[in-house]
């Protein structure tokens, strides 16, 4: 388990751009992996409500319970670890575990962690690597119908990240265009 503030900024971003960020940066196809975020909400949305993000990431050669919850700067992510085995059962069932931190973060807001259902998943091609200004992260995802490319940068510090952000589409002669978070674009699919 772990918590942690996530502080990124992120633009969508055409297939072209995308192409022209993975060459500047020498991103080898090897570089890539892929990842499946699936979304979850009560029946009544009380997540959405809150603003709040709630997903299993099934990853390689392991997953991710993590739920978001916005911070004045950044978002409050608390994360419990799964297996691969674990994170293959809860989707099947369409289930959440009700032990690890993110069970506790929701019972004490009133929802319980049974009362959660997948309401939409979205499956990414992402690579990161580590550049001045942060993290770097370089996403093509597919959900519903839809299929998109984005860039993201994580950073520590807000003010000077949002400057650096900017800095950085500027030097790779990209124009912003705001990227709603990703389980937003899963569910404006459903």
């Amino acid at each position: 388990m772990s918590e942690s503030i996530e502080i990124e900024f992120k633009t969508l971003i055409t297939a072209k751009e995308f192409a022209h960020v993975q060459s500047f940066f020498q991103i080898e196809e090897s570089g890539f992996h892929y990842q499946l975020n699936s979304y979850f909400d009560t029946e009544d949305s009380l997540l959405k409500q809150k603003k709040w993000g709630l997903r299993i990431r099934q990853l390689s050669d392991r997953g991710e319970l993590t739920l978001k919850i916005p911070r004045t700067e950044g978002l409050l992510e608390v994360t419990d670890d799964l297996t691969v085995k674990e994170a293959e059962y809860y989707l099947q069932k369409q289930q959440l575990p009700d032990s690890g931190n993110v069970a506790k973060t929701l019972t004490a807001q009133g929802i319980l962690p049974q009362s959660l259902k997948m309401i939409a998943s979205l499956k990414t091609r992402r690579a990161e690597i580590k550049i001045q200004e942060g993290l770097l992260a370089l996403d093509e995802s597919w959900y519903g119908k839809q299929h998109d490319f984005e860039l993201e940068l994580e950073v520590a510090d807000a003010e000077k990240g949002r400057q650096d952000f900017f800095d950085l589409l500027e030097k790779l002669q990209i124009s912003y265009v705001p990227a709603p978070n990703k389980i937003v674009r899963a569910i404006s699919e459903n």
